[in-house]
């Protein structure tokens, strides 16, 4: 048995379930809209490389990285599959390790992305706000400052040679050096773009 019920065919089959009829034609409804969701938005030139974005470090940093990654492959390689480990490899692992470190921290001065403690900032007004970010700028830069100092000195002071290899250990020293300079720089400017611009990382945005 067939009938109309608001213009769709109704067929009843033998054991009294309704089901459309094979008759009747596309169904017209519309299920539950689904709607995509952006956690956030993506601006298109977010990958496109600025003025600014690249410094000195980041070329030093780059080198000594590939540097430290093929005396890596070449411990990895001696010892598992020539069965004879390079002596000289893990040391300077250890040396190019430092070095990164040092010079990269030169890229995170730059950026204002240390790690710095940010909580209080959110309940200070924006005036001793300004003068808080202003006096951990200061202190940054003396204390920078004086590690150039002691580094240089330990450098000049320093006689010893390396264990594996016939060089002197005096080379890590100038390369941290080097990196603490860098940083003391790059420090130095931040500084005077936070006293220009009235702004600092250490603030929290609306967004934030």
């Amino acid at each position: 048995m067939t009938h109309s019920d608001e213009g769709a065919d109704i067929h009843h089959a033998p054991d009294g379930a309704a089901r459309p009829s094979p008759d009747a034609g596309p169904s017209t409804g519309q299920g539950p809209s689904q709607q995509t969701t952006v956690a956030f938005d993506v601006p298109e030139d977010d990958d496109a490389i600025r003025k600014g974005d690249v410094g000195l470090e980041d070329y030093l940093t780059l080198v000594v990285f590939w540097l430290l990654a093929l005396d890596v492959f070449v411990q990895f390689f001696s010892r598992y599959v020539l069965g004879n480990s390079l002596a000289w490899t893990e040391e300077i692992a250890r040396y190019l390790l430092v070095a990164v470190g040092f010079l990269g921290s030169a890229m995170a001065a730059r950026k204002g992305s240390h790690i710095a403690v940010e909580f209080f900032y959110r309940y200070l007004s924006e005036p001793v706000a300004r003068t808080m970010w202003t006096l951990v700028d200061l202190v940054r830069i003396a204390f920078l400052g004086m590690l150039a100092w002691i580094t240089w000195q330990l450098a000049g002071r320093t006689n010893s040679m390396m264990v594996s290899i016939d060089l002197p250990k005096s080379l890590l020293y100038y390369v941290v050096f080097v990196g603490v300079v860098l940083m003391l720089v790059r420090s130095i400017q931040l500084a005077i773009r936070h006293w220009k611009t009235g702004e600092s990382e250490l603030m929290c945005r609306e967004d934030d």
